[in-house]
């Protein structure tokens, strides 16, 4: 992405049911809602697609830092656990998100591995960005379950 300003556009449906439009006409629209009792639970809410954002973008800039230095990290696997606790004023929020992130090689497999876990958070924009106000954390391991970033 480049620095600019794109836009997301939701469309009610009905209850808490949104419909959600990028803008790239390429993407398909995508179904949020609630899950009961507000909402059907047709698709995501905000609080799940903060999950998958953070680890998404958390997986795919460690992709990019393994393979600026050659690497093919095979099957690479990512959990969000989103933590969901109560304010002082007894409203839901995010505090904390942690993110585990399981490449599909053994460590030994991979060229320059402690560089790219050294930078790769550091390229995450959603991350990076989210990290003012909620913690989060990020724990990597290979394909054999050894911890390579705790």
């Amino acid at each position: 992405m480049a620095e600019g300003t794109f836009q997301v556009e939701l469309d009610l449906q009905e209850h808490y049911r949104f419909s959600v439009r990028f803008d790239d006409p390429a993407l398909p629209v995508l179904v949020t809602d609630e899950p009961p009792p507000l909402g059907a639970g047709a698709g995501p809410n905000p609080a799940r697609l903060l999950g998958a954002a953070v680890a998404n973008c958390l997986a795919a800039s460690l992709l990019f830092a393994l393979r600026k230095f050659g690497n093919e990290p095979g099957a690479v696997h990512a959990t969000a656990a989103v933590t969901l606790a109560r304010n002082e004023q007894g409203r839901l929020r995010v505090p904390a998100i942690r993110v585990d992130i399981q490449l599909g090689v053994p460590a030994q497999a991979l060229k320059r591995l402690d560089r790219a876990l050294e930078q790769f958070e550091e390229f995450c924009v959603v991350t990076q960005s989210v990290r003012a106000g909620i913690a989060v954390e990020v724990r990597v391991t290979d394909s054999k379950g050894i911890p390579l970033k705790l």
